[in-house]
């Protein structure tokens, strides 16, 4: 490290979604607590949730007018390009103001324009990658960033490997002990002693078909004795609230957002979740018993295969987004009348964790800036 400098200055660009906002966070936080004097700024896409989220963690943050590309046909389409101009322009400038020692990168639709205006200037770069599967800005620059995190084995698929360091995934430190937890988050939540508590998690903006499955089986869960902690999401919770008030349901806990993850964790016995990146690193430093239902509405499928990279290791159970609605009882059943099944899921689970992510990353990044 560079003695004669008393502080650094680290741009961390990317977001769209908390799996890749929380793991950046988780980024600049060991960043800071290795370096308290440095300069921390991060750049989003405008309208993203990194625009709230990354403020409330205590950063500044700019923003970029970057969309992506629409699957099917539309009129958003046609302003891409302009949009992509304009962002790199901006980002370009954001850059040269700046004047950072390294810029990190985490994927979505800002990272773009931001490592590739910082590359152009000859400013050392880091990829986090989170999926098992390449996302495609990441593999655009990967050519010149100087490192590459990731969270699975063999990425050299996509990336030089003389670059590739596996780190796994950063996530939030209050998740890392559960222990002595439960009782707390049975009562935070409104929850029963008596019950098994299934955990239902489709992200902050919320899962279609985990909700249609909740909705469908939510009666006979209750009457098999189950409780549920339900996070729609923003999206479907109002649709959601009003089916559930009108069930007559006692033991259905609906949540738009659940901030108190680590309680949440503490609760369940068993996890119902979608396999994004950010969720299946969590999930593997909790240990515990979970159904996998991947999204199949995601680039490259990337979510099925960060799902069966857990279930080849015989760390989780896949239950396929086409099957879910009217599934969802039968194989939390299988879990829960299976102790010696959800003892070795969660086993294999911790096995996979890395809970040292954002350390190593930081490590990484330091190597840059030296």
């Amino acid at each position: 490290m560079n003695a004669e400098r008393p502080t650094y200055r680290i741009l961390i660009s990317g977001g769209g979604t908390g799996g890749h906002i929380y793991p950046a966070i988780a980024i600049a936080n060991a960043w800071m607590e290795r370096h308290p004097g440095s300069e921390i700024l991060f750049v989003g896409a405008l309208g993203k949730m990194e625009m709230q989220k990354v403020p409330e963690a205590g950063y500044p943050i700019k923003g970029l007018p970057v969309a992506g590309l629409q699957r099917s046909l539309t009129l958003d389409n046609l302003s891409f390009p302009f949009k992509l101009l304009k962002s790199l322009r901006i980002a370009s400038g954001i850059v040269k103001e700046f004047k950072p020692d390294a810029v990190v990168g985490v994927g979505g639709y800002a990272s773009g324009p931001v490592l590739y205006a910082a590359q152009n200037k000859g400013i050392p770069t880091l990829l986090q990658e989170q999926n098992s599967y390449a996302g495609l800005t990441n593999k655009l620059l990967a050519k010149k960033a100087k490192s590459i995190c990731v969270a699975y084995p063999g990425m050299e698929a996509f990336f030089p490997a003389s670059k590739i360091k596996v780190t796994g995934n950063p996530v939030r430190k209050d998740i890392l002990d559960l222990s002595g937890k439960r009782e707390k988050a049975l009562s935070h939540f409104g929850l029963s002693e008596d019950r098994k508590t299934i955990l239902v998690l489709g992200g902050s903006l919320g899962a279609r078909t985990l909700n249609q499955a909740v909705l469908k089986d939510m009666v006979k869960l209750e009457q098999s004795g189950y409780q549920v902690l339900w996070q729609s999401g923003k999206y479907y919770f109002k649709a959601m609230q009003e089916e559930l008030n009108s069930s007559g349901l006692k033991h259905i806990q609906l949540r738009e957002f659940i901030r108190e993850m680590d309680l949440a964790y503490a609760a369940a016995d068993v996890i119902v979740s979608r396999a994004g990146a950010l969720s299946v690193s969590e999930l593997s430093l909790v240990g515990k018993p979970v159904i996998f239902i991947p999204s199949p509405n995601v680039a490259e499928d990337h979510q099925t295969k960060n799902a069966i990279a857990y279930v080849r290791n015989n760390a989780a159970v896949l239950l396929e987004d086409k099957a879910a609605v009217g599934h969802l009882r039968e194989k939390v059943d299988q879990l829960m009348t299976n102790p010696e099944l959800i003892q070795s899921l969660g086993i294999n689970m911790k096995k996979l964790a890395k809970p040292g992510a954002a350390e190593a990353i930081v490590e990484e990044l330091e190597k840059l800036v030296a």
